[in-house]
């Protein structure tokens, strides 16, 4: 009799390596019939969508300057392993065109719910239909993005929104608004799609911001992304941007600039800081090299809701959450609506006569003498603080 051959098939082989089910303890598959083909299908791949509406394209320019992981071990290679990106449809990128890749959106339409990841790539045209932005067509028929997302976001495991525009309107929906510019989120909750939503803003997103977030997706699922009250994962967007500036020790001073160039707060000029929420302080941008504010330029909040901003990109912001340094009681009060910067000097002047207090009582339990009386200055008398 001949050698008998046993083949596995996909789901006895997933079984044995304990996908889905119990390892066979101490069981060696490497040398079974089939193995490479077989891990190769076991291989969790998720699939991406990501559809531009009305955009610049800039925030996937920034996405493809991904440091670590690189965008090729993204989209080619596991982001973690058994589990990698596989990049279905990306109209700047992808190699194909014309009907055949029109087709691939329409055919993810007819998958299964939670079949995919959709990104969303700019804001969404809805005035006159959506007639404004389109992608496609099919039969001579024209297909609006507004089209192709009230389609592909309820078959979607989620839609991750890149870049302000998607998030909350940005440029493109700023007034007067003609071609009637919405949010992804907003047009969500009117069209009644339940599909979670996570945004991912910034004017453009730092790469990090978007790798990251797919990579928690990845390894713990929608319930391991926490986000904030703007839909933003508090990983990247969780501390004030005003909290962890090089220049907050100027700003505690009372030390602005008044001109751009001068290395000093930039507060003065309009610097959104005390108001924006991210970690470009310490994340930098350009693998690293630099960000807005250590090139001069004040943070013009570009991953905030409000941006762009009904005025000029110069005016002030009040401050709401402003923390003073840890080791320093507050130099601040809150006044109205904002924090007024004035108060600095008479704070610290209170500040010094209590610490100049302390000193002297120190000194006098030293010598065994009585301390003098607060505001007295030794021996001198009267030199009220």
């Amino acid at each position: 009799m001949g050698e008998q051959t046993h083949e596995m098939t996909r789901r006895s082989f997933l079984n044995a390596i304990g996908v889905g089910g119990t390892a066979l303890a101490g069981a060696s598959v490497l040398g079974l019939p089939g193995f490479n083909k077989l891990f190769a299908q076991a291989i969790a791949e998720v699939p991406v969508l990501w559809v531009h509406a009305g955009s610049c394209t800039g925030c996937s320019v920034s996405a493809l300057n991904s440091l670590s992981p690189t965008i090729q071990d993204l989209l080619l290679g596991e982001v973690i392993p058994g589990k990698h990106v596989s990049l279905a449809f990306h109209p700047t990128v992808m190699a194909g065109q014309g009907h055949d890749v029109i087709q691939v959106l329409q055919d993810y339409k007819k998958k299964d719910p939670g079949s995919f990841v959709l990104v969303v790539e700019g804001a969404l045209s809805t005035k006159d239909h959506g007639v404004y932005c389109e992608v496609g067509e099919i039969k001579g028929k024209p297909i609006t993005m507004m089209q192709h997302v009230r389609e592909l976001a309820p078959k979607a495991m989620a839609v991750v929104n890149i870049g302000t525009c998607s998030s909350y309107g940005g440029i493109p929906g700023a007034p007067p608004n003609p071609t009637g510019i919405m949010p992804v989120s907003d047009f969500l909750k009117q069209e009644g799609i339940k599909t979670p939503v996570v945004n991912v803003p910034g004017c453009p997103p730092h790469p990090d911001w978007f790798v990251g977030t797919i990579a928690t997706v990845l390894i713990g699922g929608l319930e391991a992304l926490a986000v904030d009250q703007h839909g933003r994962p508090l990983a990247f967007f969780g501390g004030l941007i005003h909290d962890n500036c090089p220049f907050r020790g100027q700003f505690d001073k009372g030390m602005f600039a008044q001109h751009l160039g001068e290395k000093k707060c930039l507060y003065k000029l309009g610097c959104k800081g005390p108001a924006t929420s991210a970690d470009c302080p310490h994340r930098r941008w350009n693998s690293g090299t630099n960000w807005c504010i250590g090139s001069g330029s004040p943070c013009i909040g570009c991953v905030e809701p409000d941006f762009p901003y009904e005025n000029s990109m110069y005016d002030l912001v009040h401050i709401h959450e402003a923390t003073p340094p840890d080791n320093y009681p507050p130099i601040v009060s809150q006044q109205g609506n904002g924090i007024a910067v004035t108060t600095t000097g008479a704070l610290g002047v209170a500040v010094g006569a209590v610490a100049g207090a302390g000193i002297a009582a120190s000194r006098a339990k030293k010598n065994g003498s009585p301390a003098p009386a607060a505001g007295k200055e030794g021996n001198d008398g009267d030199t009220s603080a």
